[in-house]
């Protein structure tokens, strides 16, 4: 059996964790990967409810693996480079909600609230966890946050719009 040339997988591991190099751009990294991130959940939820959320853990899962590479390789923790922490929290947050210029907005915005100030337990997960769990964690609990909270939007107001694209769930 070959074994795996060991650049070739720093290589993925550098796409990935950059999210196709946009967290190269040195300007407000996070949040360009965010926004970047807005297209593939509007494909991935016509993939249906199921699809969305296998897509998602499978990001969560190589964002962990990957990260922790990527971050070993340049000797440092959680470089702002790495994006891939906020695609999957990101998605994680319009998880099983309406594709509407209202949800994606309101999404953004309250999600990059709880990455950028980190309130507790965020930041808490933020200091004490290392690796590329630590890289994710963060933002895992962001994405879940935001969520309930546009859960709850969702249920109980008309501030998220109304379906703009119709998914199969």
């Amino acid at each position: 059996m070959e074994k795996t040339n060991p650049s070739f997988i720093l290589k993925v591991a550098e796409i990935v964790s950059t999210w196709f190099y946009v967290g190269k751009i040195r300007w407000a990294p996070g949040t360009l990967g965010t926004l970047a991130t807005i297209p593939f959940v509007i494909v991935f939820q016509m993939m249906g409810s199921i699809g969305y959320i296998a897509v998602t853990f499978l990001i969560v899962f190589l964002g962990i693996f990957l990260s922790d590479i990527y971050e070993k390789s340049k000797g440092d923790h959680d470089l702002s480079e790495i994006v891939i922490d906020e695609v999957a929290g990101y998605m994680i947050a319009m998880t099983l909600l309406p594709m509407t210029w209202q949800a994606l907005t309101l999404g953004f915005l309250i999600f990059r609230f709880f990455d950028i100030f980190k309130p507790f337990p965020i930041g808490w997960l933020d200091r004490k966890i290392n690796g590329g769990l630590g890289v994710m964690v963060d933002d895992i609990a962001a994405g879940v946050i935001t969520n309930v909270i546009l859960q709850i939007l969702y249920t109980k107001t008309a501030w998220l719009g109304s379906q703009i694209i119709h998914i199969n769930t």
